[in-house]
């Protein structure tokens, strides 16, 4: 029985799970399959192990995949995932824990380097110059969460921690959830943007909140704040936030994309006001450790007749 790994971009797959252990016949794919030849590639695979949502299984791909037994997923959550599509065509789909720390890790570094200007700064110095600009600090700094839930909360914390005045707003929001985590209650999202120097996005991604942040709401934002996007690029509207950096008006970090990996020609890889990272939220070695090793235990309880962490089960 083989078992294909996609989308493997360090390698990392057989040192972080102990795939051997499976006695599968094991093939990795350190980069994105061409859409022209995926299905060709992995037709012959019984298991697949699927990094988060970097390669999508629609319903016509998972139909076009007839050896296709177990599909397991790093995270317990992939909405690009057609989780009916699977059940109807047998396929039982499995997911792992995850870790939500690393992802607020990277918005706390993507804000550190805008508000610090570590990008400048770290090639002067390797060119030779020093103390260059002047930096802002966080403390006394108003950040606005949009998203309360597991991320959103760690990241109001370690921004209290750092002794800015945080507010959240969600969908779901109430004055209550927000007394609890210690913050200001934002229930307009309007004002919100309006009245804070840094915005850091950790809603879902769903029908509703792609382009939350368009052009009029973007334009909302006060001069010279930042916006940080880990949760996924389409809640922000590419062509308004390019125009707001590219004149100067706010920052932005970002480490998603409405496409990734992200075209080599795309213009945020060279817009002024705006650091990029490549999608590195979830990636590292503790986060590996789970999903890897837990893509192994799901394999394993599934060769046992009893899989663990079903998301799909197959229609009888």
């Amino acid at each position: 029985m083989r078992c294909a790994i996609l989308d493997d971009y360090q390698n990392a797959a057989l040192r972080f799970g102990d795939f051997a252990s499976t006695g599968l016949d094991v093939t990795v794919f350190d980069s994105p399959l061409p859409a022209e030849t995926i299905l060709d590639t992995l037709r012959p695979f019984e298991v697949i192990v699927a990094m988060r949502e970097r390669t999508p299984f629609d319903a016509a791909r998972l139909a076009a995949l007839p050896n296709l037994k177990l599909l397991v997923t790093t995270g317990m959550r992939n909405a690009s995932i057609d989780m009916a599509a699977a059940a109807r065509h047998g396929i039982v789909v499995c997911g792992t824990e995850g870790f939500a720390g690393s992802t607020v890790e990277i918005a706390f570094a993507l804000l550190l380097g805008i508000s610090r200007k570590l990008p400048a700064e770290i090639a002067s110095v390797r060119n030779g110059g020093w103390q260059t600009s002047v930096g802002r600090d966080l403390r006394g700094m108003k950040l606005g969460v949009l998203g309360l839930g597991a991320l959103g909360s760690k990241m109001a914390r370690i921004a209290s921690a750092f002794e800015m005045d945080v507010a959240g707003w969600s969908r779901n929001n109430s004055p209550e959830r927000c007394t609890a985590l210690g913050i200001a209650y934002a229930p307009d999202l309007d004002a919100l943007l309006a009245r804070c120097d840094v915005i850091s996005i950790h809603v879902t991604l769903t029908p509703e909140t792609r382009g939350l942040l368009d052009r009029r709401r973007i334009g909302l934002m006060k001069t010279d704040s930042i916006l940080i996007n880990t949760s996924r690029g389409p809640i922000v509207d590419e062509a308004a936030i390019l125009e707001a950096v590219t004149a100067g008006r706010i920052h932005a970090g970002f480490d998603v994309f409405d496409i990734e990996p992200m075209p080599a020609d795309h213009p945020y890889r060279s817009a002024p006001n705006l650091l990029a990272t490549p999608h590195l939220g979830y990636v590292t070695d503790r986060t590996y450790n789970i999903f890897y090793g837990g893509a192994v235990e799901a394999i394993t309880a599934w060769q046992r007749g009893a899989p663990i962490r079903v998301l799909a089960t197959p229609i009888a």
